[in-house]
């Protein structure tokens, strides 16, 4: 197949491949030229595919709806397949590679019959960056390329990066008949290769996502001596204008991209301090010349949870949404042709059509208007408070990693690790409670090591070894600290004993205050605690015995957690790294001291 874009071997024969296979009626190439991506928006508009809403109150932004059966991730419909079942480990669902593109090509075979094959090449990472990746997705549905327009960096200068290498990640998805029964998101780690079927959801299908950016970045990263994690990346600028950049894991609804983007409170910012976000879901992380860690966002957009958005709870986030934003499965405001979703604010629409296409009547109706998991896909270059070093190359210098989740009782407001080992320990037991909204049970704890649970694209005791291995080259004093904290705690009556959203930030000072030795802590069986005083309290309604109060270790408590960890890792069995059943085995013989 010739092309204009490329001469590069392993991509020309790859794409005859494909074509022989799903037999398109036609073929184009994305060129990230703004006449090609306005004429597709045109197109999907007059197809129906999508709504184009007020220029006026919401310019170049669009309403999309989904399958019904079609609106979320789909966990066990997500397979690692490697060539030996124990390379993907016992967190994933695991398929025998040949037995797996079986499957796959006979589902697909045929598909793009009477529509077209887009060719989409993209950068995760500023293109030509020496931390940045290329990938190839060939999709079938318009929505996935405009998306995957604002969630990555795509066009023909990706081309010219690539040249003739081999050094690609090859992407196929074809939406098919959108069948739950024949639904499949495979990662190939040992082929670079990703296959979705069936879908139409943004992060079954948006293959830069977490198919590429986590599960197929962890193998190479493991293979190549870097890190690929489900991590935000922010920095903290002092009044003296130096700013201090941490990364940090939460699982979902943990509040990740509210710290992303936090607001400081009114006395910090009075004094000058900020808030800068280079990421919000991903960071990709490799050791640079002067021996520090280096990050960069690989992503372009950020891919948002909708409802709950707010003035109040995330004002950056919305302020992103206000143009050039895809807006997926939102209730469709036909007064004014804007959208709307729960808890935007307080008055929903009656004239609407709800995620589901039907009317929708906000004032008395029941049902919601948004799903749960409805999206806004936002170019970054939106934000308010982007970092300026959101395109540099190089990434910028991370002195600390946090990892946090939901716990009512057990986890402090913040403790720090005791060495790297110890912290690679801290995000492996790392965990949240279910609610009562996700399941029957509540308070149950889910692990998710790192947060990385449905994201590590191989055997998670190997990925704990490579954070290992990682803190092995590292000097002491370049490695970053290692933070737990906890906004989620509660009284006996359920009320939580922080405020969280901006005063979160009062932690992060006291994290940076830790990496720059200017504050002391106490040693407890489980890592530094802080002395109350040292949170900034300034203009708080709380007492530093109250502070005590979520920073207490109850040693019953974590005897009790650790019981959990014994079984998490009784699952891997000799892939469970030496060094994390050592700080286990430290950590339960200072609880009985």
């Amino acid at each position: 197949m010739e092309s204009k874009l490329t001469k590069n071997p392993s991509l020309l024969a790859w794409l005859d491949e494909k074509v022989e296979l799903l037999k398109p009626s036609k073929i184009v190439w994305i060129d990230g030229s703004k006449e090609q991506i306005d004429a597709l928006k045109a197109e999907a508009v007059e197809t129906g595919e999508m709504i184009k809403l007020n220029e006026e109150l919401l310019p170049d932004c669009y309403l999309h709806r989904t399958a019904e059966n079609d609106v979320a991730r789909v966990e066990d419909r997500t397979l690692i397949c490697t060539t030996k079942e124990e390379d993907a480990g016992p967190t994933n669902h695991w398929m025998a590679p040949d037995k797996a593109y079986d499957m796959l090509y006979k589902i697909a075979a045929g598909s793009y019959e009477g529509r077209t094959m887009y060719i989409i090449p993209y950068s995760m990472g500023p293109v030509g960056s020496p931390l940045a990746k290329i990938g190839i997705e060939i999709t079938d549905s318009i929505y996935v390329v405009l998306n995957m327009n604002i969630m990555t960096r795509v066009g023909a200068k990706v081309l010219d990066v690539l040249g003739d290498s081999n050094d690609w990640v090859r992407g196929m998805h074809c939406k098919c008949n959108v069948d739950p029964e024949n639904r499949w998101i495979v990662q190939f780690p040992e082929d670079n290769t990703i296959i979705s079927v069936n879908s139409a959801y943004g992060g079954n299908v948006l293959l830069g996502k977490k198919c590429f950016a986590l599960r197929i970045a962890s193998y190479l990263g493991k293979n190549e001596g870097w890190q690929a994690e489900h991590m935000l990346i922010l920095g903290l600028q002092k009044p003296n204008g130096e700013i201090k950049y941490i990364c940090a894991a939460f699982p979902s609804a943990c509040g990740k991209t509210n710290l992303a983007m936090l607001i400081p409170p009114e006395g910090y910012r009075n004094k000058g301090y900020k808030i800068w976000t280079v990421g919000d879901d991903i960071a990709w992380i490799k050791k640079g010349p002067d021996g520090r860690l280096y990050a960069i966002n690989p992503e372009n957009g950020f891919f948002g949870v909708a409802p709950g958005t707010n003035m109040k709870s995330n004002p950056n986030a919305l302020k992103s949404t206000m143009k050039g934003t895809i807006f997926t499965n939102v209730a469709h405001n036909l007064d004014n042709n804007t959208v709307w979703w729960e808890g935007l604010d307080k008055n929903p629409p009656a004239n609407a059509v709800d995620w589901k296409g039907n009317p929708w009547n906000g004032q008395t109706s029941t049902e919601k208007g948004a799903h749960p998991n409805s999206r806004f896909t936002a170019p970054t270059a939106n934000c308010p408070c982007l970092s300026s070093e959101f395109d540099n190359p190089n990434g910028v210098p991370i002195s600390a990693f946090v990892f946090g989740g939901r716990r009512e009782k057990l986890t402090p407001l913040v403790y720090q690790s005791k060495s790297w080992n110890n912290g690679v320990f801290v995000g492996s037991i790392m965990g949240s409670e279910t609610t009562a909204a996700a399941t029957g049970a509540v308070g149950v704890v889910r692990r998710d090591p790192m947060a990385m649970l449905p994201f590590c694209g191989y055997n998670m005791g190997d990925y704990w070894k490579h954070w290992i291995e990682i803190g092995k080259t590292l000097d002491e004093d370049k490695a970053p600290k290692i933070f737990n904290v906890n906004w989620f705690r509660k009284d006996e009556d359920g009320n939580f004993l922080w405020p969280g959203f901006g005063d979160n930030f009062r932690v992060l000072d006291w994290i940076i205050d830790r990496c720059e030795g200017k504050v002391d802590a106490q040693e407890t069986a489980i890592g530094y605690i802080p002395y109350a005083k040292d949170i900034n309290l300034e203009g708080l309604d709380m007492t530093e015995e109250e502070v005590d109060k979520i920073l207490d270790v109850d040693k019953d408590a974590w005897e009790e957690e650790l019981k959990g960890v014994d079984e998490l890792y009784a699952k891997f069995g000799d892939r469970l790294p030496k060094e994390l059943a050592d700080e286990l085995a430290s950590v339960k013989a200072a609880l009985k001291d």
